[in-house]
């Protein structure tokens, strides 16, 4: 029989019920990493990890906001002294969250060429994706004194053998799935046709899918998922479109999104019923010069504003934050 994959689309029967005393809540996931340059070749060594003691201005702001952040690290992270000091205590004490992020480049072993095709971990031989998961997660449980329950591939780069290593290393949630996006031309996954929802990738297994939030935003945004595709060439067309309000993708993340455009992808989610928001960015973004969207100090003020804005609607809408545990506790099977 066929093993379930994280790039199946579920059918109806799959889609997560949470207890009725849920409601709709949103989660904030950091995808926790080294600094590189995104527009260079892929490389094991050629990388800094200065933007690590910055994570404890955002670890202290998501606190004054009751926010409990999860930190999804990769191998040169979570193997720096530095990430178990500042996030430690928080991690012990639940006031944050600590997930795998993989990154195969700089994650051992290294047995494949480092190409474009070999960045997506599930493009890997199983037993070596295998491998560098296992490496990882248990530098996680040694470092942080706890296993981790929530998993998001580098670059969304799952494949055909990620379910069952993830359900079979006690992961609970997976969190690689970036609904609405497209990744095939570089040899990555197509999500372009998934859901928002939640859902049970294979229930005997008990692994949950957990998208991450992008909305279509205008007029034509119930016939996003053709249009904006057919649109992806034609830059200027998709700007101008999202310009006089017809069509516009939308990701909750800080990066390349301004507020007020968050603030209406916010609302779209909401009143479409998703019970689950999920966010996310870089966390080399905490330090200026390390990622197109933050280059300056006024560019990281913005970034702050953008989460201050963000949680005060969510806030305003009666919309709580959740974690890992909360949401595994209230998924039904």
């Amino acid at each position: 029989m066929r093993q379930a994959q994280i790039t199946d689309l579920p059918g109806p029967g799959d889609l997560v019920r949470f207890k009725p005393d849920f409601g709709q809540r949103f989660l904030v996931t950091v995808d926790t990493e080294e600094e590189f340059d995104w527009s260079s070749p892929f490389a094991r060594s050629d990388h800094s990890l200065d933007s690590i003691p910055r994570l404890a201005k955002f670890q202290q702001f998501c606190e004054g906001h009751g926010v409990v952040p999860v930190y999804l690290v990769d191998y040169p992270v979570v193997n720096d002294p530095r990430t178990a000091e500042v996030l430690g205590e928080a991690v012990a004490q639940g006031r944050a969250e600590i997930g795998v992020q993989l990154h195969p480049w700089v994650n051992p072993p290294h047995h494949e060429e480092i190409t474009v095709h070999n960045s997506f971990a599930g493009n890997l031989p199983a037993e070596l994706e295998r491998a560098k998961f296992g490496a990882l997660r248990d530098a996680i449980e040694r470092n942080f004194g706890a296993a981790p329950l929530i998993y998001r591939a580098g670059r969304y780069g799952v494949g055909a053998e990620t379910a069952q290593i993830l359900a079979q290393a006690g992961i609970a949630i997976d969190t690689s799935v970036r609904a609405l996006f497209d990744y095939s031309s570089q040899g990555g996954p197509n999500f372009r046709h998934h859901p928002l929802v939640p859902w049970w990738i294979g229930r005997r297994n008990g692994l949950l899918e957990l998208p991450l939030t992008t909305v279509f935003w205008g007029l034509l945004r119930q016939q996003g998922r053709t249009l904006h595709p057919a649109l992806w060439r034609v830059p200027r067309l998709r700007g101008l479109l999202a310009r006089l309000g017809m069509l516009e993708r939308i990701p909750l993340t800080p990066e390349g999104v301004a507020a007020d455009e968050a603030l209406k992808a916010i609302d779209i989610a909401l009143d479409d019923g998703l019970p689950l928001l999920v966010f996310s960015f870089h966390s080399p973004s905490l330090r200026p010069g390390h990622t197109p969207y933050v280059r300056d100090e006024y560019d990281l003020d913005r970034f702050y504003a953008w989460w201050r804005s963000s949680f005060d609607y969510l806030a305003s809408r009666k919309v709580r934050p959740t974690c890992v545990r909360e949401i595994i506790a209230a998924a039904e099977m």
